[in-house]
């Protein structure tokens, strides 16, 4: 059946009911033109729940107003939700990114409604899910409707990111630009941490990060590796300019060899140009691009990623900050126990060794409390700040509290040493 044809936005989501749970495409790809509709139609709606991710320029949703019509679910935390996760007006689940699509298809997470921006269709009636594929694949697998913002500006991109024109039961067409995060500026500290990581990347490593200065600054510093291939969740500018230099051919991976894989692309409009109908960027189901055993095929995994906190033990808080939701879980057990599980394959967690303007170590003698443990102490490989990398795998407590106390910034050195015998009778 054809979809019905909107002549706004408003019309488009005037199909959501009373007490529906509603999935949001999510990043890049967040419908913000339905999103920004769906806080007026909210208004005459009650008890309406929105699954998201990370998701962009989506405020409008984040009102008081709109507390009793509509409550946020979030997998991932962000700008526009951070606030009502602090104050309990917005719920978090903390899951491993590639399960969310198996909440989907078991139907332990019903969805009603999924709102999603996507591609005119092609020849063939096939729209793309285009820059965002990550759980949204699966969100419109089993979602009892679909209503889909056509956007001529986003790019149409291979892999499982098509949805058939029919399966949309609304659309609203609105020529629309993508958000975009520009290459994060080379700050001393950043260039610091992206050599020290940098150092441990080898010829032929299949490289995961993600997206800022620190991993743009690891990637500045790998033009002169070769045979790099890249599995990632997140496909970023940096990436880009390593595969144009030569140094990434995707030729050792196992998995999809010749091909970059991802789950999701934020970046710059070159970025989604070049991702644009392109054959050798695939766009997977976040269930099979995060899937430990399809990532630990690939010989030579580098699972790079961050931290807001780590202990002397090696535990990694990713997720929060104290009791206080930052982001969430992600990707990043999946990838760091994919690597540990890859033949030669290897983690680092890398962090600014402050916060809060020097103020506050980010390695401490304990973790804060409240504060989530997203990598456990048995799965870190490598932490790295600006004052080099430490290697905790196979390591005692006593040896890793000597190794981390050496990368933490200076002005701490002596009192963590102080805390770590008071508190682990640790003398280091």
């Amino acid at each position: 059946m054809a979809p019905r044809v909107c002549s706004n936005a408003l019309e488009a989501v005037s199909l959501i009911g009373n007490d529906e749970f509603i999935w949001t495409h999510s990043m890049g790809a967040t419908p913000r033109v339905l999103l920004e509709a769906l806080a007026q139609h909210a208004m005459t709606r009650q008890n309406l729940t929105l699954l998201q991710l990370h998701t962009e320029e989506a405020e409008a949703l984040s009102v008081p107003e709109l507390k009793g019509h509509l409550r946020h679910r979030c997998f991932f935390g962000g700008a526009p939700t951070r606030a009502l996760l602090a104050s309990g007006e917005a719920d978090y689940v903390p899951v491993f990114l590639s399960e969310v699509p198996k909440l989907f298809r078991s139907g332990e997470q019903p969805i009603d409604t999924a709102l999603v921006q996507v591609s005119p269709p092609d020849s063939h009636g096939n729209c793309s899910l285009g820059i965002s594929v990550e759980a949204s694949r699966a969100a419109c697998d089993v979602a009892g409707r679909i209503i889909a913002h056509i956007n001529p500006q986003m790019p149409r991109t291979h892999g499982d990111s098509f949805v058939p024109y029919d399966r949309f039961a609304a659309v609203y067409e609105q020529s629309s630009p993508l958000p975009e995060h520009p290459m994060a500026g080379a700050d001393a500290i950043s260039q610091a941490i992206g050599k020290h990581v940098a150092s441990l990347v080898e010829d032929g490593d299949c490289l995961q990060m993600g997206i800022g200065a620190i991993p743009d600054a690891v990637l500045g510093q790998l033009a002169d590796r070769r045979n790099l291939g890249i599995h990632t969740e997140l496909f970023s500018d940096g990436i880009l300019a390593l595969y144009r230099s030569g140094a990434i051919n995707n030729s050792r991976k196992k998995v999809h060899p010749g091909k970059l894989v991802t789950g999701f692309a934020l970046g710059s409009r070159a970025l989604y140009d070049f991702v644009d109908d392109n054959p050798e960027v695939l766009f997977l189901d976040i269930e099979q691009v995060n899937d430990t055993s399809v990532i630990r095929r690939n010989p030579q995994v580098m699972a790079i990623n961050s931290a807001l906190q780590v202990d002397i033990s090696g535990q990694v808080c990713a997720d929060s900050i104290g009791t206080r939701i930052y982001s969430g879980v992600g990707g990043q057990m999946d990838f760091i126990r994919g690597a540990g599980l890859s033949p030669g394959g290897r983690s680092v967690i890398a962090l600014p060794s402050t916060a809060a303007n020097g103020a506050v170590s980010r390695i401490a003698p304990v973790l804060s409390p409240g504060a989530g443990v997203v990598t456990t102490r048995a799965h870190v490989h490598y932490i790295a700040t600006e004052y080099g990398c430490a290697n905790l795998w196979g390591r005692s407590i006593r040896e890793r509290a000597r190794a981390l106390i050496d990368i933490a910034h200076p002005d701490f050195r002596e009192s963590l040493c102080r805390e770590t015998f008071e508190l682990w009778g640790l003398s280091i």
